[in-house]
């Protein structure tokens, strides 16, 4: 009797609790779900670290507000500060690309400055100053295209300004006009990355330079959570 119980326990399948396994469809399903929610998660962190400067282009570029259209002329796709050597008021050689990590308003002429160069360069120095704190992410720079000296008084007005010598066909690979106009009519303004990215126009007049500072102080908002002042 005994030997018949055994041959029947024996016949009938293991009591294994294979129903307690998952089914191997069911992993990978359940692998690939985890590694699209890691991806996804990856993804918005990329995404939170890149944001101030995404947010801060794109509401300048693409979602002004007609109120808010800029007085400059926005350049896009933007022009990179080209590798040059230029030299300084002593006649030193230094890097073009020191300029960066600061915004800069930028005006051209030749070393002799006539009046309108000489407005420029005013316009420059009070706009800055009329930017309070926010100076300091800011410089104001007049590229000198020739070797005509400067005069002594003119110098004793830029000891705050940048003054670099640049040949103007270097600065033209860089900086460019408007149609029918010339190089040295324009002020430029140029991102902390070296990059230009807007032209106020020909000919500025004193009486435009809180139209200009406007421009200038909302590109300084909306990158003020990426760019922070000096270098």
């Amino acid at each position: 009797m005994a030997d018949n119980k055994a041959d029947s326990t024996a016949s009938k399948p293991l009591g294994l609790t294979v129903y307690d396994l998952p089914e191997p469809g069911a992993v990978a399903d359940a692998d690939a779900r985890q590694t699209a929610r890691g991806r996804l998660r990856m993804l918005l962190v990329l995404l939170v670290c890149a944001a101030p400067v995404l947010a801060s282009y794109l509401t300048f570029y693409v979602l002004r507000p007609q109120s808010l259209r800029s007085f400059g002329e926005l350049i896009l796709p933007v022009v990179a500060m080209p590798e040059l050597q230029a030299k300084d008021v002593n006649g030193q050689t230094v890097a073009l690309s020191g300029l960066k990590n600061q915004w800069l308003l930028v005006s051209v002429a030749g070393g002799a400055c006539p009046a309108e160069c000489q407005q420029n360069l005013f316009l420059q120095r009070q706009t800055r100053a009329a930017l309070g704190r926010e100076r300091d992410r800011t410089d104001w720079v007049w590229l000198v295209t020739d070797e005509q000296p400067i005069d002594a008084a003119l110098l004793a007005g830029l000891q705050d300004a940048v003054v670099l010598r640049l040949p103007q066909n270097q600065v033209a690979q860089w900086l460019h006009p408007q149609a029918g106009s010339e190089l040295q009519d324009h002020l430029y303004l140029v991102d902390p990355h070296g990059d230009w990215m807007m032209r106020f126009p020909a000919h500025l007049q004193i009486d435009q330079a809180a139209k200009m500072r406007k421009d200038w102080e909302r590109l300084l908002r909306a990158a003020a959570s990426w760019d922070k002042a000096g270098r």
